[in-house]
This record gives structure tokens, sequence and C-alpha cells, in this order.
């Protein structure tokens, strides 16, 4: 993934005026941090921003941060992205500086190939248990995605990361046996049938024994009377 050059000015001020006051302006405030060093208040222009989110969204994506007036760079990942709830405008950004030579733990997307023996042939359905997982690895090798091949599960099988084969220069840092998908019988709905209309009920033959009763007693009241 090609990393982004952007060109970025310290803020001198900071504060929720302040904030407003950039935002106004099409610019984002932001802050640098990590990497042993203190956090640093800066302001990145939206459009330039928002235009590289285009080319790949933002997601393990490497920046190349130029800060304006000098000769100083520094290599940053997002880490954060706040957005207005009414408009999902960006109003602020965390930049986490990285070093180049040195590894750093990204979450990656897994994405799906082919389709499974068992949905094809015998009717199942497909499972994705888990989409997302978290790799260690050089700045440089952070890949898009992981691609994990299904064409060969059947109905009942399962896929496990232990089996899933990473890029050159990842490794998986959670449990291999997390499961990445399953194939499951399709589930058989049963539809009850509905009484159909004129069907005589129990309940409505016994009905009418509570009134009779009531018919007796006061028939026996006329005689006492």
């Amino acid at each position: 993934m090609a990393e982004i050059t952007i060109e970025v000015v310290r803020r001198e001020r900071v504060g929720k005026s302040d904030s407003r006051r950039l935002r106004r302006a099409d610019l984002i405030p932001a802050v640098l941090y990590g990497a042993g060093r203190e956090p640093v208040s800066i302001q990145v222009p939206r459009r330039v921003l928002t235009d590289s989110f285009k080319e790949g969204g933002h997601e393990n994506r490497i920046f190349l941060l130029k800060l304006g007036g000098t000769d100083q760079t520094r290599h940053a990942m997002i880490r954060e992205l706040q957005l207005d709830p009414i408009d999902h405008r960006i109003v602020h950004v965390d930049f986490q500086r990285i070093l180049m030579d040195q590894k750093v733990r990204v979450k990656v997307h897994l994405e799906l190939e082919g389709v499974p023996h068992g949905v094809k042939t015998d009717g199942g359905i497909l499972d994705f248990v888990t989409r997302e997982i978290e790799v260690e690895c050089m700045p440089s090798a952070i890949p898009h995605e992981v691609k994990v091949e299904v064409s060969s599960l059947r109905v009942g099988d399962h896929l496990e990361m232990g089996a899933v084969q990473l890029p050159d220069g990842v490794t998986y840092l959670g449990s291999p046996e997390v499961v990445v998908a399953s194939v499951k019988h399709a589930r058989m709905e049963v539809v009850e049938t509905p009484a159909a209309e004129g069907a005589p009920v129990a309940a409505a033959a016994t009905a009418p024994a509570e009134p009779e009763v009531i018919q007796r007693g006061k028939k026996e009241e006329a005689k006492e009377s």
C-alpha cells in the first residue's frame, strides 16, 4: 500500500473555539503521538486528507507527514477518526507515529474466495464467522486484506485460522483454533397448517352448559314463588 504525503502545520493554540475556527477554514484539527515522543497538535487540510481516502480508505494506510516550513517528516498511521454525528464530516484525527524499521500491530480484514462445495452441491449455508484478525508485520508489509480460499469446504466442515496462508512477513497474533468460516445444513422450516374454516371446535359444544343451568335455576325460582 503506497504511502501518502501530507503537509501539516503545528497548532500554536488548542481548544474548542480554535478547533471550530479551523473547521470553518476547511482544516481538520489533529494530534500526532507515539514512538516515545511528546504529542504534537497539528492541523491538516481537509481536502488533501479526504482525497487520500479515495485511493483505498484510511485503514492501515501509511502517511508521511511533512511539517510546514521545516524539513521535518514523520511516518504515521491514523488510529482514530472522529466524525460529526449529523453530517459525518471529519472533526478530528489521531495520528500515531511509526518507525519504518520496526514492526507494527494492525487489524486486517479477511476476504473469502470461492464457493464452498457444500453450498454449490449440497445446498448448505456458508457462515462467515471471523471477518477481522490482528497481525504483526513491518509497515511496508501490511496487507490490504487476507484472502481465504473456502471452495473445498463441505457441509459440516469448518476452516480455522491455523490453516490460513498469510502473506510473507505477516504473523497472526490470535489463536490458531479461531474459526474463520463453516458450512452448515440448511434449516428446514416447519409451517403449521391452519385449521380449515368450519371445523368443529371442542369447546363450542360445551359452551351452552352454563346458560342451561341458569335457566333451570330460574324455573325452580318460579315454582317456589
